[in-house]
């Protein structure tokens, strides 16, 4: 498999679960602005819409949008619980959370992202825009479970660890959440994590 990613962005969610599966896979660094990749594609030809991920199965289809493609991944090993088995009532619940974190908290970030400098008010309503999504992150782990489906990590909990992870970036208080910011730590913590961001150059290697 070969995943086109750009550092950072909401396509370190599958190159985490790519970590996660331990599966032999390419990554290619993607200039979504420029349109091209690191090894020399357009990668319009890839994502006409431009945007990662994109991921290039072994059979040597495209997929694309985060949910299908983590989704994807998931069931290429249904044994590593990464998502619940299809036509279960858990699937649905993990398709809620795929949607509303690409919906809903990924969305929320736009402003932040767009290129356009923000005055007070504008930040403060952004800012309070994310507050209110990362409000029902915060509710979903008041029962004190480890992830939002409970005790087992899912492909949910990788893209909302990432997306929850660009507020410390654009500088988005995210201290009234508790219970949200020990998850995005303890996601942080997970070897498959740490990989992905050492291969993006997000962290440094230990030494």
């Amino acid at each position: 498999m070969k995943l086109y990613y750009k550092p950072g962005a909401c396509s370190m969610a599958s190159h985490i679960i790519l970590n996660e599966l331990g599966v032999a896979f390419d990554l290619d660094k993607t200039d979504t602005e420029a349109g091209t990749t690191e090894a020399g594609d357009d990668f319009r030809q890839i994502s006409p819409n431009g945007y990662v991920p994109a991921l290039v199965t072994n059979g040597g289809d495209i997929v694309t949008e985060n949910p299908a493609v983590l989704q994807y991944l998931a069931d290429q090993a249904p044994d590593a619980g990464l998502a619940p088995a299809h036509g279960t009532l858990a699937r649905i619940r993990l398709q809620e959370l795929l949607n509303f974190v690409s919906s809903e908290l990924h969305k929320s970030f736009s402003p932040f992202f767009s290129g356009v400098e923000m005055d007070d008010t504008r930040r403060e309503k952004a800012e309070a825009g994310v507050q209110r999504r990362a409000a029902y992150i915060e509710s979903r782990l008041a029962d004190g479970r480890d992830f939002l489906l409970g005790d087992t990590f899912t492909v949910a909990d990788a893209y909302a660890f990432v997306v929850l992870n660009w507020a410390g970036f654009v500088g988005v208080n995210l201290d009234g959440y508790p219970k949200t910011q020990a998850y995005v730590a303890r996601i942080a913590a997970r070897p498959a994590s740490i990989k992905a961001m050492i291969a993006e150059g997000l962290m440094e290697q230990a030494a």
